[in-house]
Formats: C-alpha cells, structure tokens, sequence
C-alpha cells in the first residue's frame, strides 16, 4: 500500500515539535557538568542530557505514532523494528563529545524512515538556534529558508570535512585540490554544512549508523546533493546492521568525481 506524500509531512511537523523539546530539555544540562557514562568499551560517552532528551523523543514520537518502529542510539535496539515499514530513527544528541565538551555545535538528529529511506527529517541545533527540515517532495530547509548545495566550480579547491588522512588521500586526485575544513564535531551537522553550501564535501569514516545520518541524508538530498557509498550507490536504513561502511557527501554536480577520487579510501 503506497503511503500518501502528505503524510509524512505530517511526520515531519510532529519530528520538529519533538526536537525542539529534546533540545530544550538538553539545554538544561549544557554547560552544566551533566552526568556522563561511557559506552562501546569506553569508546564513546553518552550523557544524562542524551538520555532526557531520548526519553522525550520516544514519548512524543511514538504517542503520535505507536504503530511506527524504534531506532535510536540511546534505546536498546528492538529487532521488531524489522518488521515496519515506518520506522523513526533518532540520535537524541549528535555531537555528545561537544556538548560534554561545552561546544555549540550538536544537534538533535530525528528522522522517519520507510521501506529503507528517509522521508521527513530534522536536525536542531538548539545552541546555534538552527533548525534544519526537510520531507520527501518538499525543499530543504534552514530556520525556514531553502537551502542547496555548492555547485562544480574547477577554479578553487573543494572545500572538504573530512580526517586529515582522507582529505590528503584524495587531493591529487580532485580538480583544483582541496581545502580542509577544521573538525566538525557532529556528523549529522557536517552533512548539514554540505546542504547548505558552507562546505562542498565531505568523507564520513567507516562505522557511522543509521541514527547519525538518516535525518541528514534526507536534507542533503533534498538541497541537490547525496550522500553515497563508495560505489556510488545510496544508502538503505533500518537494516538487522545499522552501521555503514566509508561514505561521500556533495552536490550532485561534485559528487561523481567526489567518489572516483575516493574509491582508494574504501574501508578508512
């Protein structure tokens, strides 16, 4: 049964209404020595901002939507998800290392995902009062304004977000070279920065998951652009596996040469 357009964007005035009170809610522990725990073996912090805001994410999203799956970094994941078509896939503070750290830059990372793509999608940057919005026939937006991405432009280097190792792995490889751009400390916010032409490119290392890029990948290809594997092909969510291998983002124009110059890169 085909699911009418008008529906997600519905979903997607629900996602904003939920991410400005996730982000509300964790402004009340920014810059405020929150309570942090470390996860994945010690590799990755999560905080008690990510949690609060995790737990009203899932009040508001699936209240309004109980028959939609549940997929987010802070909830223990539920293989019933497989079974939906319609899942919501969320990362209730994209960038925790920065918030810990008292740095502006993360977001609330919100998405509805269905048969494997991203239909509505929101980012909020409550710090940087930034909202980023955008559903599957509608413009990406930026505190309501319509955003893209650069275009080609072979007399300057393409401005890229990416480790220093794959930046310089790929420079001889462009037209024009690079310019790298100082570390991003949210994934989900880089993507956002290729959306709305900051930056040109970037390269995402290998072992992102879904709840980082989903909502991104949506904004990113509703201002012109892709966010892709090494083959070039787009990527599926809600997955039994939610993490992704390297990945290139850019506007269409950029990104086959983008990808060509990065296939070296393949397991980084």
């Amino acid at each position: 049964m085909t699911t009418p357009a008008s529906t997600f964007t519905a979903d997607l005035d629900l996602l904003v209404g939920a991410a400005r009170l996730a982000g509300a809610r964790a402004l009340d522990f920014f810059r405020k020595g929150p309570e942090v725990w470390w996860k994945n073996g010690g590799r990755s912090p999560v905080s008690a901002a990510d949690f609060a805001a995790n737990d009203i994410l899932k009040k508001e999203l699936l209240s309004a939507r109980p028959n939609y799956g549940w997929l987010s970094e802070e909830t223990d994941d539920d293989a019933g998800r497989l079974d939906c078509e319609t899942v919501f896939v969320i990362d209730p503070i994209d960038g925790t290392r920065a918030f810990i750290g008292g740095k502006d830059i993360w977001c609330v990372s919100a998405a509805v995902v269905h048969n494997g793509r991203p239909v509505a999608g929101v980012l909020f940057a409550p710090a940087l009062d930034e909202l980023f919005t955008a559903s599957l026939d509608g413009p990406a937006l930026k505190n309501g304004q319509v955003i893209a991405t650069t275009a080609a432009d072979g007399a300057r280097p393409t401005r890229i977000a990416a480790p220093e190792d794959m930046a310089h792995g790929i420079d001889r490889h462009m037209t024009g070279g690079v310019h790298r751009i100082s570390h991003v400390p949210s994934l989900a916010y880089r993507l956002a920065m290729v959306a709305d032409g900051r930056i040109d490119a970037t390269l995402v290392k290998r072992n992102s998951h879904d709840w980082d890029l989903a909502a991104a990948d949506l904004i990113l290809a509703r201002a012109g652009g892709a966010l892709v594997t090494l083959d070039g092909e787009p990527l599926s969510y809600n997955r039994p596996t939610v993490s992704h291998e390297t990945l290139a983002a850019a506007g269409l124009s950029r990104l086959s040469g983008l990808v060509e110059a990065s296939r070296h890169l393949a397991g980084h």
